[in-house]
């Protein structure tokens, strides 16, 4: 176990942080797949902008890479574009 005060802080703040990260990308995923299996095109143009909200903050925050983000809301982004 830690010997130092500031070892325990971090270990707290740690444990804090992988929680509330995963707490994020978790739902980001979820609202993601949900995206995907949508099949009418004005449900899916007004969910876009919020799932792509999601997916930038994440990136903001280094849960995720940058270009990840990019890759899933492009991918997103035609799945929309192709829907009648």
């Amino acid at each position: 176990m830690a010997n130092h005060k500031s070892s325990e802080k971090r270990i707290r703040q740690t444990k804090v942080r992988r929680l509330t990260s995963r707490y994020a990308s978790r739902s980001t995923r979820s609202q993601v797949r949900k995206l995907r299996t949508i099949t009418s095109k004005e449900e899916a143009q007004k969910m876009y902008p919020e799932v792509c909200s999601m997916l930038d903050k994440l990136a903001k925050k280094k849960v995720i890479h940058q270009n990840k983000a990019n890759n899933l809301k492009s991918k997103l982004a035609a799945h929309v574009s192709s829907l009648s």
